[in-house]
């Protein structure tokens, strides 16, 4: 990527920025006011309570509020202003130092943990700790290659993790008797990171939730499990207050959070109070009579925007987060004698899908485009190519066909499917099964609650070498804003012996690997462009996916809510930014 620090105006991050365009905003009023209930309303509950392991864009947005990081961002309707890297815990954002393999930060005065009501300060081995429990052997995070292959050390490190027994005791004993030789803590104050090798996009990666401090009081627990969640731990404005798994969630204000230690978040409201199992329909309707104020992981069903468009209602936001979706391909299993190992069937699937189908089902332009590679628009590496190209992006089944017949199916082949059960991604897989019957491919669809969907489904590894499904159509967005093509990239499209959650099949390119080590270090814009873009081009030679849409996130917040700033990272209004007018 691009060197360390640059202002928005700069060609990588003015690039980067249209990450998050918006549409229709509110004016946003002068004064905050404190206090109030925050209702906000969801389908599914939060993947995960413990920042290690959060893997889903909407809990970024109950990190936001209950965890600090050392990197953030401003929550803006200013699309430069959104992706900008800015300082959380650390004072500043350094500079980096010994030839770009160094960066050394200080962190804030004021900043605390609240454990069991009591504050007590975050300290530089916090950060360390947090680190450290990346890699642990009961839950570990989807980001973690991004910091093994970066970090001294740390691969060693979580090697020897892998092998420690999965108890809470064990775990704390290596964790607190083993270092990380990458990262030193000389004192309270002062964290340093050591680097195998530049990474122009390292500080982002310190925005992420698995980058948050951990205080040493976390390891008397089982990472993210019952007993985790009752004894939570914040360092934001927020902490939990009530849970009742897939059904509320109540956050309080955190009594040892200092308003003067952070920059990037107000925190105008009292309380948070989530309600899980609502469907679309409903949770709008709530809204609208003012019953509640948000939506959590609920998007605005296609039916209703043309009403909402229409009545120029100002509490309808799309955002462009580069988030695009497509249909991952099990070449894992041995289902059909292995037949999607075969490129050409793989090849077939891109032919079969009719992409302008799908764009219409979920409302049209407002809402989505159609998606030829992995790197969404906005993305440095996205350009327009087409390697499985079709008349309107309508689908060529007669060439799906004669894939599949070079492949020794000329009768068509008969494949199992999963989606989510929730939004309209029932409409979109009934759609997908409509293309695909046209190219001679049966699809069997498996409907799967969206609570269950990747952390029990697609990330277990049994049900993918067992052949329960054959294909299933996922969706992602770039793990941090900014400059972000590695994080779509390498966790779903590389694969250097660790098993990464959402690689799902260990799909791997040695030539893809290379061309993106030299986009990581480009020194560029442009080249960095043209390297990611070589990168995507690779990928799709391969087809290990069917990219059939890059997708806006449509939400919807009631009259109440004021100061409505989207937080990039979350796709959705800032929890700790907003305010109520009642």
């Amino acid at each position: 990527m691009s060197s360390l620090l640059r202002s928005a105006r700069t060609p990588m991050l003015a690039t980067t920025a249209m990450l998050l365009a918006l549409v229709a905003m509110p004016a946003v009023a002068q004064e905050g006011q404190s206090g109030g209930v925050l209702k906000i309303l969801g389908s599914g509950d939060i993947d995960h309570f413990d920042a290690a392991s959060v893997g889903v864009v909407t809990s970024n947005n109950f990190i936001r509020a209950t965890q600090r990081t050392l990197v953030g961002y401003d929550s803006s309707t200013d699309p430069a202003e959104g992706v900008v890297p800015k300082p959380d815990l650390a004072v500043e954002l350094p500079q980096p130092g010994d030839d770009g393999l160094t960066y050394t930060f200080t962190l804030r005065d004021g900043a605390a943990w609240d454990i069991n009501g009591t504050a007590r300060p975050i300290v530089a081995a916090d950060f360390e700790r947090g680190i450290k429990r990346m890699c642990n052997p009961v839950l570990g995070s989807s980001f973690l290659t991004y910091f093994t292959s970066l970090i001294v050390g740390m691969d060693e490190f979580c090697d020897g993790f892998a092998k420690v027994a999965p108890t809470a005791e064990a775990m704390k004993a290596y964790v607190e008797g083993t270092d990380i030789p990458g990262i030193e803590t000389p004192d309270d104050k002062t964290v340093t990171f050591h680097l195998k090798e530049k990474a122009g996009d390292f500080i982002y990666m310190l925005s992420l939730p698995s980058a948050a401090p951990a205080p040493v009081e976390i390891l008397d627990y089982i990472p993210d499990s019952p007993d985790f969640r009752k004894n939570f731990m914040a360092s934001g404005p927020y902490t939990v207050a009530d849970y009742v798994p897939d059904s509320t969630l109540k956050l309080k204000r955190n009594p040892a959070w200092n308003a003067d230690s952070d920059p990037l978040r107000k925190a105008y409201v009292d309380e948070i109070e989530l309600t899980f199992g609502l469907q679309p329909d409903a949770a709008i309707q709530q809204i609208q009579a003012g019953d509640a104020d948000m939506l959590y992981d609920i998007l605005v069903p296609p039916a209703l925007l043309p009403m909402l468009q229409a009545t120029g209602d100002d509490k309808l936001v799309a955002i462009s987060v580069g988030r695009t979706s497509f249909i991952f391909i099990n070449t894992v299993a041995d289902n059909n004698n292995g037949a999607l190992k075969d490129l050409k069937v793989r090849q077939a699937l891109n032919y079969a899908i009719d992409k302008a189908a799908i764009v219409q089902q979920m409302g049209g332009s407002y809402v989505a485009a159609p998606q030829a590679g992995i790197f969404g628009p906005g993305l440095v590496g996205y350009h327009d190519f087409a390697p499985y190209p079709s008349a309107d992006h309508k689908g060529d089944p007669e060439k799906a066909k004669a894939l599949l017949a070079e492949a020794g199916f000329p009768d068509g082949i008969k494949l199992k499917m999963p989606f989510r059960n929730i939004n309209d991604e029932p409409a979109i897989a009934q759609t997908i099964q409509a293309s695909m019957k046209k190219a001679g491919i049966e699809l069997e669809l498996i409907p799967v609650s969206a609570a269950d969907y990747y952390s029990k489904y697609m990330t277990n590894q049994e049900t993918t070498k067992t052949g329960a499904w054959d294909i299933a159509p996922v969706s992602w967005s770039p793990d941090w804003v900014g400059g972000a093509a590695r994080s779509v990239f390498q966790p779903q499209f590389s694969f250097d012996g660790r098993h990464q959650t959402y690689n799902y099949t260990d799909y791997n390119n040695d030539a893809a690997n290379a061309k993106a080590a030299e986009a990581i270090n480009a020194v560029s814009a442009d080249e960095a462009g043209k390297l990611w873009a070589g990168v995507d081009e690779l990928v799709m030679a391969d087809a290990p996916v069917v990219p059939f849409i890059s997708q806006n996130v449509v939400v919807y917040h009631s009259e109440a809510v004021k100061n409505f700033l989207p937080y990039a990272l979350g796709a959705n209004g800032d929890w700790s930014n907003l305010w109520l007018e009642r």
